[in-house]
């Protein structure tokens, strides 16, 4: 069992913002001590992991509420479920590719200045 201030260290997050998603219902009921301080257990932060995932990804807040309840939902098929997030990675894949071709364009431009620089300079190469 973990506490919320472990948990904030291990993944980076603030408190505020794992009492947050628990309050949008991202994360399950966490359990808590006789004190009232959250304990979060193995599969919890392995959920978490996931929620951080899909949000580092680009998956909003009502999204990832949207397959939460497609999760807790019995009656919804795997392969509804396995729709939903493959149709994210899709849009993570196409976004990348766009990143990706920006950053070539860019390169790129950085090669053309590394070319100017090196003619301007006799033929030296900057370290």
């Amino acid at each position: 069992m973990y506490s919320i201030n472990e948990v904030e260290k291990m993944f980076g997050l603030p408190a505020s913002t794992l009492r947050f998603y628990e309050k949008k219902g991202l994360l399950p009921q966490i359990n808590r001590d006789t004190g009232g301080r959250r304990k979060y257990t193995q599969p919890e932060l392995e959920w978490l992991q996931l929620v951080i995932a899909l949000r580092n990804t680009g998956m909003t807040i009502d999204e990832i509420k949207a397959y939460v309840v497609l999760i807790q939902d019995e009656s919804v098929s795997l392969e509804e479920r396995r729709a939903f997030l493959f149709a994210h990675k899709q849009s993570v894949e196409a976004k990348m590719a766009q990143m990706f071709s920006n950053l070539e364009k860019i390169n790129r431009k950085v090669a053309i200045y590394d070319a100017m620089i090196h003619e301007r300079d006799g033929g030296k190469f900057l370290i």
